[in-house]
């Protein structure tokens, strides 16, 4: 079967499409004939060895969301059936080919309501937005939420999370995503560009830190910047969920708030929550660009420079 695989760190040039080894799924796996697969920043960080490195010499095949047909299902598997339309969120990576192994236990029925480019677009952030809404914040209905990048990956998906519960939402972009933020729930837009946040957002109870970091100097130092300035805005015993580094227990402290961490993990029932809010029709994913399985690299470049509304995804079929 073809895919990208990478064999040493780097920039996109060490991305190759090549012949790579067709996998075998374990007892509680199910083999997934690839439709798309989405594109995530832990992608192109793992790529250029800013995540956890790999002994070389190695293969790897980046991809941690990936929407297909289940091809067969494991001996212990009895929840899916050959010819089922999955998506799902990947633990090792492997989602930029045209055959994966997951975990039954980490896969989902695709949204009936979504093709399948739209449904890779899922798994990863949606997943990242609810466990930091509703597991690390516990937002509930009439809290007031900041959410920075409104408009990426993470960030639109939070935005439909977020007004579905009931909150007041409050989205920070560039000024080209306003009429798109407003369009998808945002009560109140804040260009960041021109406004300083804390200017403006007052009391409130959650902020999620959507901010991409390890895309540039600059981009890493607003970023810094960014968390830094959204503690003062919090009302005491809130909240600020950070999904790109860890907040400081010690400012949280000083400012009497809580500081949380979450790197989002596979999770079959919340994908199958999910898809429902989906087909009810209280969520819809935005693609920015798709690209074929051969063009990793160049989408691996256009999410580097942090500006990606929404997702980009690869189309693998």
């Amino acid at each position: 079967m073809k895919g990208v695989q990478i064999h040493k760190y780097g920039g996109p040039g060490v991305l190759n499409y090549e012949e790579v080894s067709r996998p075998k799924p374990k007892e509680d796996e199910l083999l997934v004939r690839v439709y798309a697969a989405g594109v995530n920043p832990a992608d192109w960080q793992i790529r250029s060895g800013k995540r956890a490195r790999l002994k070389e010499p190695f293969s790897f095949i980046p991809g941690f969301d990936v929407s297909g047909v289940v091809e067969t299902a494991g001996d212990n598997v009895d929840s899916f059936e050959a010819g089922e339309a999955v998506y799902g969120m990947l633990r090792n990576g492997g989602g930029y080919a045209q055959y994966v192994a997951i975990g039954a236990a980490d896969a989902a029925r695709k949204p009936k309501s979504l093709d399948h480019i739209q449904a890779a677009a899922l798994p990863v952030v949606s997943l990242t937005a609810w466990q930091s809404l509703f597991g690390a914040a516990e937002l509930s209905a009439g809290q007031k939420v900041l959410i920075h990048a409104a408009a990426g990956g993470v960030g639109h998906i939070a935005v439909q999370l977020a007004k579905w519960k009931g909150a007041y939402v409050i989205g920070t972009a560039s000024g080209r995503n306003e009429d798109f933020l407003h369009s998808i729930g945002v009560d109140e837009f804040i260009n960041y560009k021109k406004t300083r946040f804390e200017c403006i957002a007052q009391d409130v109870d959650v902020v999620l830190d959507a901010v991409i970091r390890d895309a540039g100097p600059l981009l890493n130092y607003a970023a810094e910047q960014t968390l830094k300035r959204s503690w003062k805005i919090l009302k005491k015993n809130g909240i600020l969920v950070s999904i790109c580094a860890e907040p400081s227990t010690e400012i949280a402290s000083a400012y009497g708030v809580c500081g949380k961490y979450v790197r989002a993990q596979p999770n079959a029932q919340q994908l199958a929550e999910i898809a429902e809010l989906i087909d009810s029709g209280h969520i819809r994913p935005f693609i920015s660009q798709v690209l074929s399985l051969k063009e990793a690299d160049k989408a691996h470049k256009l999410s580097q420079k942090g500006h990606t509304r929404g997702k980009i995804v690869l189309k693998v079929i």
